[in-house]
Protein backbone atom coordinates (compact mmCIF):
# COMPACT_ATOMS: atom_id res chain seq x y z
CA UNK A 1 0.00 0.00 0.00
CA UNK A 2 1.05 3.35 -0.66
CA UNK A 3 0.74 6.22 1.83
CA UNK A 4 -0.91 9.80 0.80
CA UNK A 5 -1.11 12.49 3.11
CA UNK A 6 -2.91 15.31 2.91
CA UNK A 7 -1.93 17.42 4.88
CA UNK A 8 -4.76 20.50 5.44
CA UNK A 9 -8.45 20.63 4.85
CA UNK A 10 -8.09 24.28 2.29
CA UNK A 11 -10.68 24.89 -0.27
CA UNK A 12 -8.10 22.60 -2.84
CA UNK A 13 -7.87 19.69 -0.09
CA UNK A 14 -11.71 19.64 -0.30
CA UNK A 15 -12.20 19.09 -3.97
CA UNK A 16 -9.26 16.53 -3.93
CA UNK A 17 -11.81 14.64 -0.89
CA UNK A 18 -14.81 14.85 -3.13
CA UNK A 19 -12.89 13.60 -6.30
CA UNK A 20 -12.13 10.25 -4.44
CA UNK A 21 -15.40 9.72 -4.17
CA UNK A 22 -16.65 6.91 -6.14
CA UNK A 23 -13.19 7.13 -7.97
CA UNK A 24 -10.93 5.28 -4.51
CA UNK A 25 -6.87 5.11 -6.00
CA UNK A 26 -6.39 1.79 -5.49
CA UNK A 27 -3.90 0.00 -3.11
CA UNK A 28 -3.35 3.50 -2.03
CA UNK A 29 -3.91 4.10 2.07
CA UNK A 30 -5.21 7.97 2.63
CA UNK A 31 -4.90 10.35 5.81
CA UNK A 32 -6.04 13.54 5.98
CA UNK A 33 -4.75 16.03 9.37
CA UNK A 34 -6.36 19.01 10.05
CA UNK A 35 -6.67 20.73 13.54
CA UNK A 36 -10.55 21.40 12.74
CA UNK A 37 -13.46 19.13 11.96
CA UNK A 38 -15.19 21.51 9.04
CA UNK A 39 -13.90 23.77 6.85
CA UNK A 40 -14.73 27.24 6.91
CA UNK A 41 -15.61 28.90 3.27
CA UNK A 42 -14.09 32.48 3.93
CA UNK A 43 -16.11 34.12 1.19
CA UNK A 44 -19.03 33.61 3.02
CA UNK A 45 -18.02 34.64 6.18
CA UNK A 46 -18.76 38.45 6.38
CA UNK A 47 -22.05 37.35 5.35
CA UNK A 48 -22.69 35.78 8.45
CA UNK A 49 -21.53 38.34 10.59
CA UNK A 50 -23.59 40.59 8.46
CA UNK A 51 -26.02 38.08 9.98
CA UNK A 52 -26.97 37.16 6.76
CA UNK A 53 -25.78 33.36 7.01
CA UNK A 54 -26.19 30.94 10.08
CA UNK A 55 -22.74 29.60 10.52
CA UNK A 56 -23.65 26.33 9.39
CA UNK A 57 -24.51 27.61 6.11
CA UNK A 58 -20.58 28.94 5.69
CA UNK A 59 -18.46 25.27 6.89
CA UNK A 60 -18.69 21.61 4.97
CA UNK A 61 -18.10 19.63 7.73
CA UNK A 62 -14.97 16.78 7.09
CA UNK A 63 -16.80 13.38 8.08
CA UNK A 64 -18.85 13.05 5.46
CA UNK A 65 -16.50 13.53 3.11
CA UNK A 66 -13.70 11.39 4.52
CA UNK A 67 -16.15 9.01 5.27
CA UNK A 68 -17.13 8.99 1.64
CA UNK A 69 -13.80 8.74 0.03
CA UNK A 70 -12.65 5.97 2.51
CA UNK A 71 -10.10 9.00 3.63
CA UNK A 72 -8.25 8.26 7.80
CA UNK A 73 -9.38 11.67 9.81
CA UNK A 74 -6.46 12.91 12.10
CA UNK A 75 -7.47 15.78 13.89
CA UNK A 76 -4.63 17.41 15.15
CA UNK A 77 -2.08 20.14 13.63
CA UNK A 78 1.15 19.01 11.54
CA UNK A 79 4.48 20.78 13.08
CA UNK A 80 7.10 19.57 11.11
CA UNK A 81 8.20 17.12 8.14
CA UNK A 82 10.89 14.56 8.62
CA UNK A 83 12.02 14.16 5.21
CA UNK A 84 14.68 11.30 6.16
CA UNK A 85 12.00 9.15 7.29
CA UNK A 86 9.26 10.65 5.42
CA UNK A 87 7.30 11.42 8.46
CA UNK A 88 4.74 14.08 9.70
CA UNK A 89 4.79 15.16 13.17
CA UNK A 90 1.77 16.54 14.44
CA UNK A 91 0.97 18.26 17.80
CA UNK A 92 -0.46 15.88 19.33
CA UNK A 93 2.79 13.33 19.31
CA UNK A 94 1.31 11.22 16.22
CA UNK A 95 3.82 10.60 13.21
CA UNK A 96 2.33 9.77 9.55
CA UNK A 97 4.30 8.27 7.49
CA UNK A 98 3.87 9.23 3.78
CA UNK A 99 5.64 8.21 0.39
CA UNK A 100 3.62 11.34 -1.41
CA UNK A 101 2.47 14.04 1.16
CA UNK A 102 0.02 16.83 -0.17
CA UNK A 103 -0.43 20.45 1.80
CA UNK A 104 -3.15 22.89 1.70
CA UNK A 105 -2.35 24.30 5.51
CA UNK A 106 -3.09 27.68 4.35
CA UNK A 107 -1.44 30.76 5.86
CA UNK A 108 -0.82 32.69 9.13
CA UNK A 109 -1.35 35.70 10.79
CA UNK A 110 1.55 38.12 11.01
CA UNK A 111 1.50 40.10 13.51
CA UNK A 112 5.25 40.58 13.80
CA UNK A 113 5.30 44.00 12.18
CA UNK A 114 3.02 45.97 14.95
CA UNK A 115 4.00 45.53 18.38
CA UNK A 116 1.27 44.65 21.02
CA UNK A 117 -0.94 43.84 18.18
CA UNK A 118 -0.58 39.49 19.16
CA UNK A 119 -1.41 40.68 23.13
CA UNK A 120 -3.90 43.04 22.12
CA UNK A 121 -5.66 42.42 18.74
CA UNK A 122 -7.46 39.81 16.82
CA UNK A 123 -6.63 38.43 14.44
CA UNK A 124 -8.81 37.44 11.42
CA UNK A 125 -6.83 33.89 11.28
CA UNK A 126 -6.95 31.23 12.09
CA UNK A 127 -10.64 31.48 11.02
CA UNK A 128 -12.05 29.37 13.47
CA UNK A 129 -10.38 31.44 16.16
CA UNK A 130 -11.96 34.72 14.99
CA UNK A 131 -15.33 33.23 14.59
CA UNK A 132 -14.94 31.97 18.54
CA UNK A 133 -13.95 36.00 19.17
CA UNK A 134 -16.74 37.26 17.08
CA UNK A 135 -19.26 35.49 19.15
CA UNK A 136 -17.56 37.00 22.41
CA UNK A 137 -17.50 40.13 20.97
CA UNK A 138 -21.23 39.85 19.83
CA UNK A 139 -22.35 38.86 23.17
CA UNK A 140 -20.39 41.72 24.50
CA UNK A 141 -22.15 44.42 22.01
CA UNK A 142 -25.84 43.17 22.34
CA UNK A 143 -25.86 42.64 26.44
CA UNK A 144 -23.91 46.21 26.87
CA UNK A 145 -26.22 48.62 29.50
CA UNK A 146 -24.73 51.70 28.12
CA UNK A 147 -25.22 53.78 24.99
CA UNK A 148 -21.81 54.52 24.60
CA UNK A 149 -20.76 53.18 21.09
CA UNK A 150 -17.87 50.95 20.90
CA UNK A 151 -15.68 51.58 19.13
CA UNK A 152 -13.85 48.88 16.88
CA UNK A 153 -10.82 49.80 15.24
CA UNK A 154 -9.47 47.65 11.56
CA UNK A 155 -5.62 47.28 11.11
CA UNK A 156 -5.40 46.83 7.49
CA UNK A 157 -7.75 47.45 5.00
CA UNK A 158 -7.31 44.44 2.33
CA UNK A 159 -10.42 43.39 0.43
CA UNK A 160 -11.20 41.01 3.67
CA UNK A 161 -10.89 43.99 5.96
CA UNK A 162 -13.00 46.06 4.40
CA UNK A 163 -15.51 43.27 3.56
CA UNK A 164 -16.01 42.63 7.81
CA UNK A 165 -16.10 46.05 8.72
CA UNK A 166 -18.69 46.93 6.56
CA UNK A 167 -20.44 43.61 7.66
CA UNK A 168 -19.66 44.72 11.50
CA UNK A 169 -21.44 47.97 10.84
CA UNK A 170 -24.70 46.86 9.29
CA UNK A 171 -24.89 43.94 12.18
CA UNK A 172 -24.28 46.00 15.17
CA UNK A 173 -25.73 49.42 13.53
CA UNK A 174 -26.22 52.68 16.11
CA UNK A 175 -23.93 50.52 18.45
CA UNK A 176 -20.54 50.98 17.10
CA UNK A 177 -18.26 53.04 15.63
CA UNK A 178 -16.06 51.23 12.94
CA UNK A 179 -12.48 52.62 11.60
CA UNK A 180 -10.17 51.94 9.42
CA UNK A 181 -6.23 52.10 9.47
CA UNK A 182 -4.66 51.33 6.01
CA UNK A 183 -1.16 52.10 5.10
CA UNK A 184 -1.62 51.82 1.64
CA UNK A 185 -4.22 52.00 -1.14
CA UNK A 186 -4.68 48.29 -1.18
CA UNK A 187 -7.61 48.57 -3.77
CA UNK A 188 -6.32 50.75 -6.31
CA UNK A 189 -8.19 51.19 -9.96
CA UNK A 190 -12.11 51.60 -9.62
CA UNK A 191 -12.83 49.19 -6.89
CA UNK A 192 -10.76 51.52 -4.18
CA UNK A 193 -13.40 54.97 -5.10
CA UNK A 194 -16.37 52.52 -5.13
CA UNK A 195 -15.45 51.34 -1.68
CA UNK A 196 -14.77 54.76 -0.42
CA UNK A 197 -17.95 56.01 -1.06
CA UNK A 198 -19.67 53.08 0.78
CA UNK A 199 -17.74 53.02 3.70
CA UNK A 200 -18.55 57.01 4.27
CA UNK A 201 -22.13 56.43 3.20
CA UNK A 202 -22.32 53.27 5.97
CA UNK A 203 -20.56 55.31 8.56
CA UNK A 204 -16.86 53.50 8.64
CA UNK A 205 -14.21 55.74 9.30
CA UNK A 206 -11.01 55.25 6.57
CA UNK A 207 -7.81 56.93 7.97
CA UNK A 208 -6.04 55.96 4.70
CA UNK A 209 -1.73 56.02 4.23
CA UNK A 210 -1.73 55.59 8.25
CA UNK A 211 0.80 53.39 9.84
CA UNK A 212 0.00 51.40 12.83
CA UNK A 213 3.14 51.38 15.06
CA UNK A 214 1.66 50.23 18.08
CA UNK A 215 -1.22 48.76 19.84
CA UNK A 216 -2.08 48.79 23.16
CA UNK A 217 -5.34 47.92 25.19
CA UNK A 218 -7.19 50.21 24.44
CA UNK A 219 -5.55 52.48 21.43
CA UNK A 220 -4.04 51.84 18.65
CA UNK A 221 -0.99 54.41 17.63
CA UNK A 222 -0.12 55.97 14.38
CA UNK A 223 3.73 56.62 13.03
CA UNK A 224 1.77 60.06 12.72
CA UNK A 225 1.53 60.14 15.98
CA UNK A 226 -2.17 59.85 15.93
CA UNK A 227 -3.92 57.89 18.99
CA UNK A 228 -6.98 55.88 17.84
CA UNK A 229 -9.43 55.04 20.98
CA UNK A 230 -10.43 51.35 20.55
CA UNK A 231 -12.40 48.92 22.82
CA UNK A 232 -11.87 46.30 20.15
CA UNK A 233 -8.92 46.12 18.12
CA UNK A 234 -9.15 43.43 15.01
CA UNK A 235 -5.41 43.01 12.77
CA UNK A 236 -6.23 42.35 9.31
CA UNK A 237 -3.32 42.42 8.31
CA UNK A 238 -1.22 40.36 5.48
CA UNK A 239 -0.91 37.05 6.52
CA UNK A 240 2.65 34.62 6.06
CA UNK A 241 3.71 31.28 5.26
CA UNK A 242 3.89 28.96 8.76
CA UNK A 243 7.38 28.84 9.63
CA UNK A 244 7.55 25.38 9.90
CA UNK A 245 6.85 24.82 6.44
CA UNK A 246 10.88 26.16 5.75
CA UNK A 247 12.28 24.54 8.96
CA UNK A 248 11.38 21.23 7.54
CA UNK A 249 13.45 21.75 4.55
CA UNK A 250 10.86 22.32 1.86
CA UNK A 251 12.51 25.15 -0.82
CA UNK A 252 10.27 28.65 -0.25
CA UNK A 253 10.00 31.64 -2.06
CA UNK A 254 11.06 34.96 0.30
CA UNK A 255 7.90 35.28 2.17
CA UNK A 256 8.04 31.14 3.04
CA UNK A 257 5.43 30.15 1.26
CA UNK A 258 6.31 26.46 -0.33
CA UNK A 259 7.70 27.26 -3.87
CA UNK A 260 6.14 24.60 -6.65
CA UNK A 261 6.62 23.98 -10.07
CA UNK A 262 3.92 24.44 -12.94
CA UNK A 263 2.47 20.80 -11.43
CA UNK A 264 1.67 22.02 -8.40
CA UNK A 265 4.85 19.36 -6.73
CA UNK A 266 7.86 20.99 -4.45
CA UNK A 267 10.78 22.23 -6.20
CA UNK A 268 12.73 20.73 -3.63
CA UNK A 269 10.67 17.53 -3.06
CA UNK A 270 9.63 15.19 -5.92
CA UNK A 271 6.85 13.61 -3.57
CA UNK A 272 5.52 16.51 -2.24
CA UNK A 273 2.77 18.76 -3.65
CA UNK A 274 1.13 22.03 -2.27
CA UNK A 275 -1.67 24.06 -3.77
CA UNK A 276 -3.71 27.21 -2.22
CA UNK A 277 -2.26 30.03 0.31
CA UNK A 278 0.50 28.33 1.49
CA UNK A 279 2.13 27.68 -1.80
CA UNK A 280 3.46 29.77 -4.19
CA UNK A 281 4.11 28.96 -8.41
CA UNK A 282 7.08 29.72 -9.11
CA UNK A 283 6.13 30.60 -12.87
CA UNK A 284 2.41 32.09 -11.49
CA UNK A 285 2.61 34.72 -9.32
CA UNK A 286 -0.94 34.86 -8.08
CA UNK A 287 -2.52 37.04 -5.26
CA UNK A 288 -3.53 34.60 -1.98
CA UNK A 289 -6.80 34.60 -2.21
CA UNK A 290 -9.93 31.70 -2.16
CA UNK A 291 -10.35 32.00 -5.95
CA UNK A 292 -7.14 30.72 -6.91
CA UNK A 293 -7.20 28.20 -3.42
CA UNK A 294 -10.42 26.81 -5.50
CA UNK A 295 -9.56 26.78 -8.68
CA UNK A 296 -6.20 24.67 -7.95
CA UNK A 297 -8.29 21.88 -6.66
CA UNK A 298 -9.21 20.27 -10.04
CA UNK A 299 -5.06 20.28 -10.97
CA UNK A 300 -3.66 18.98 -7.84
CA UNK A 301 -5.78 16.39 -7.26
CA UNK A 302 -5.49 15.41 -10.97
CA UNK A 303 -1.61 14.93 -10.42
CA UNK A 304 -2.11 13.53 -6.97
CA UNK A 305 -3.45 10.46 -9.16
CA UNK A 306 -1.14 10.70 -11.76
CA UNK A 307 1.76 10.71 -9.54
CA UNK A 308 0.86 7.35 -8.00
CA UNK A 309 0.00 5.67 -10.82
CA UNK A 310 3.23 6.53 -12.14
CA UNK A 311 1.38 8.92 -15.26
CA UNK A 312 2.66 12.05 -16.76
CA UNK A 313 1.97 14.85 -15.02
CA UNK A 314 -0.25 17.58 -15.89
CA UNK A 315 0.85 21.01 -16.05
CA UNK A 316 -1.40 24.02 -14.55
CA UNK A 317 -1.52 27.48 -15.59
CA UNK A 318 -4.02 29.87 -13.30
CA UNK A 319 -5.77 32.29 -15.29
CA UNK A 320 -3.95 35.79 -15.40
CA UNK A 321 -6.81 37.51 -13.68
CA UNK A 322 -10.05 36.97 -11.40
CA UNK A 323 -13.35 38.21 -10.43
CA UNK A 324 -13.62 39.56 -7.32
CA UNK A 325 -17.57 39.46 -4.91
CA UNK A 326 -16.93 42.02 -2.59
CA UNK A 327 -19.86 42.15 -0.07
CA UNK A 328 -20.72 45.44 1.55
CA UNK A 329 -22.94 44.73 4.35
CA UNK A 330 -26.35 44.86 3.35
CA UNK A 331 -26.80 42.88 0.59
CA UNK A 332 -25.25 44.75 -1.84
CA UNK A 333 -21.79 44.02 -3.48
CA UNK A 334 -19.00 45.40 -6.09
CA UNK A 335 -17.98 43.12 -8.78
CA UNK A 336 -14.38 43.45 -9.89
CA UNK A 337 -12.87 42.32 -12.84
CA UNK A 338 -9.45 44.09 -13.50
CA UNK A 339 -10.53 48.16 -13.60
CA UNK A 340 -13.79 46.88 -14.59
CA UNK A 341 -16.08 47.24 -11.89
CA UNK A 342 -20.21 46.90 -11.09
CA UNK A 343 -22.28 47.03 -8.08
CA UNK A 344 -25.27 46.64 -6.84
CA UNK A 345 -28.00 44.30 -4.83
CA UNK A 346 -27.96 42.12 -8.06
CA UNK A 347 -24.32 41.68 -7.56
CA UNK A 348 -24.43 40.28 -3.97
CA UNK A 349 -27.22 38.04 -5.10
CA UNK A 350 -24.87 37.11 -7.90
CA UNK A 351 -22.52 36.38 -5.03
CA UNK A 352 -24.88 34.45 -3.40
CA UNK A 353 -26.00 31.72 -5.60
CA UNK A 354 -22.33 31.04 -6.72
CA UNK A 355 -21.78 30.52 -2.90
CA UNK A 356 -24.32 28.28 -2.52
CA UNK A 357 -23.50 26.38 -5.01
CA UNK A 358 -20.51 25.77 -4.09
CA UNK A 359 -21.12 24.87 -0.78
CA UNK A 360 -23.92 22.94 -2.58
CA UNK A 361 -21.04 20.31 -4.24
CA UNK A 362 -19.40 19.47 -0.66
CA UNK A 363 -22.80 18.91 1.30
CA UNK A 364 -23.02 15.22 2.07
CA UNK A 365 -24.58 13.53 4.89
CA UNK A 366 -23.57 10.63 7.04
CA UNK A 367 -24.92 7.33 6.35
Amino acid sequence: MKRLVLLGAGHAHVHVLKSLIGSPLAKVAITLISPYDRQVYSGMLPGWVAGHYALDDCVIPLAPLVAAAGVHFQQTTAMHIDFIRNEVHCANGNKAAFDLLAIDTGPVADLSLIPGAAEYAISLRPIEAFIESFERIKNTILTRSTQHKIRIVFVGAGAGGIELALAMQHFFSSRVAVTLVSATNTLPGSVGPKLTRILAQQGVSLLSNRVASRIERGAVHLQSGEIIEADIVIAATGATAAAWLGKSGLQTDERGFVLVNDYLQSVSHENVFAAGDCATMMNFIRPKSGVYAVRAGPPIALNLRHYLNNEPLAAYAPQARSLYLISTGDKYAIASWGNFALQGHWVWHWKDRIDRGFMAKYALELP
